[in-house]
């Protein structure tokens, strides 16, 4: 894997992901049975729609390689499976985790003025089954809780929509830029032969930084922010459809709006490619103490935040690098270190700045693997892709039963 592209990567994702996918669905189904009340006939009927979409899948996989672009077949093969996840999802709602497929593919399937309704599909599967009841819901607190979802599954179907345009416009401007650099490139070799490391770096720029970079920009701010929105949004209407005081329900809801307000905007900015809303009015010490304080407030975990050294205006995707990285990494002591306490120090020195993330929990040895097929969104390995995107870089330490410590080493680039 680690020599594959970025491409070959999607590729591998595009042909194993609906199988992997497909399968912890069906194991998160098979425990939840009795759970979610599901009946003979429903076990029946999840039994034979998933033997379809293993059936479909293995059709796909002969098909694919002999279509290109928008092929009927394609289209075919995606609506079928839109209408199979539909049928899982009705059963069971955990068959959503095989249904979000149909984000990511539908424009590699589907022509430009079908992505939408695609997409939109989708946003109706995925909130009808987290609703709280499945489908269809249960009662005028499910409803709710499905029109808020939808609300926000509808906003990340823009988001991808938006993606899949503006891959389609970035390739053919690739193509122009690509043919632009050569002859720019083939000019200074022949004028300067010290500039032969620029001409590759811009070669290497071209073929790399145009549509993988968009893909993996915009896949780790949909991961920061409205995964996490998404997180509190579902505990938040769950919350209410368990409770039977009117006024509780009310406060509930009342949040779950305020969370979907605020990753719609994330959404936007993610594909305007605009700061977080966090350092829209502070500097990066005063959005990292309130990120630290509500990340406290919303654990119970005893947190603190340390500033050394003189703070300076920083370019802004230093300050969004680092700001995310603390961000994912105090979501996973909140997931997985049960702490009882952490800390977070933000260092300015003569040319570097350090973001330092500790906590007491259980640690881990970073030298083993994950277990396959963990959900662990972008984790460690998205901390370190987003800090060599300027240079710097990310250390873990950790030790079962010692705790972990995280830390980002960057270059201190001021705001022009």
């Amino acid at each position: 894997m680690s020599g594959m592209t970025i491409e070959q990567r999607w590729e591998a994702f595009f042909r194993y992901g609906p199988y992997l996918l497909l399968g912890v669905a069906g194991l998160m189904a098979f425990l939840s049975a009795d759970v979610v009340g599901m009946t003979g006939t429903e076990r029946r009927v999840a039994v034979a729609a998933a033997g379809a979409a293993c059936a479909l899948q293995l059709w796909w996989d002969r098909t694919r390689t002999g279509v290109s672009g928008h092929h009927p077949a394609g289209r075919a093969y995606y609506a079928l499976r839109t209408l199979v996840a539909f049928v899982l999802c009705w059963v069971n709602p955990f068959f959503s985790i095989y249904a979000i497929m149909g984000y990511f593919d539908s424009g590699h399937l589907l022509p430009r003025r079908f992505v939408r309704a695609g997409l939109l599909c989708t946003a109706v599967i995925m909130a009808g089954a987290q609703c709280g009841s499945g489908l269809p819901p249960a009662s005028p607190a499910n409803w709710g809780a499905f029109a808020a979802l939808f609300a926000l599954h509808f906003s990340l179907a823009l988001v991808f929509g938006n993606i899949s345009e503006r891959e389609s416009e970035r390739t053919e401007q690739q193509k122009e830029t690509i043919s632009e650099l050569e002859r720019a490139n083939t000019r200074l070799e022949e004028a300067l032969a010290e500039n032969a490391a620029l001409h590759v770096q811009l070669l290497v720029q071209a073929r790399e930084a145009g549509v993988a970079d968009e893909r993996r920009r915009l896949a780790a701010e949909i991961h920061d922010t409205l995964a996490q929105g998404l997180t509190g949004i579902i505990a938040q209407l769950q919350a209410a459809a368990s409770t039977a005081d009117p006024a509780q329900a009310r406060e509930h809801l009342d949040r779950a709006a305020g969370l979907a307000r605020h990753s719609l905007g994330e959404a936007r900015r993610s594909v305007h490619d605009l700061v977080p809303t966090e350092l829209v009015h502070d500097d990066l010490p005063g959005a990292l103490r309130k990120t630290v304080t509500e990340w406290a407030r919303r654990t119970g975990v005893r947190a603190d935040l340390t500033v050394t050294g003189t703070a300076e205006p920083l370019h802004d995707e230093v300050g969004a690098t680092l700001l995310r990285i603390a961000g994912e990494a105090l979501a996973n002591t909140a997931r997985h270190a049960d702490a009882a306490r952490a800390g977070v120090t933000l260092s300015y020195m003569e040319d570097e700045i350090t973001l330092d993330v500790r906590d007491d929990g259980r640690g881990f040895d970073p030298a083993v693997p994950p277990p396959r097929g963990t959900t662990g969104g972008f984790g460690l390995v998205g901390m370190r892709a987003r800090a060599e995107r300027i240079a710097g870089t990310v250390e873990v330490e950790s030790e079962p039963g010692l705790g972990t410590a995280v830390s980002a080493r960057v270059p201190l680039v001021r705001r022009g």
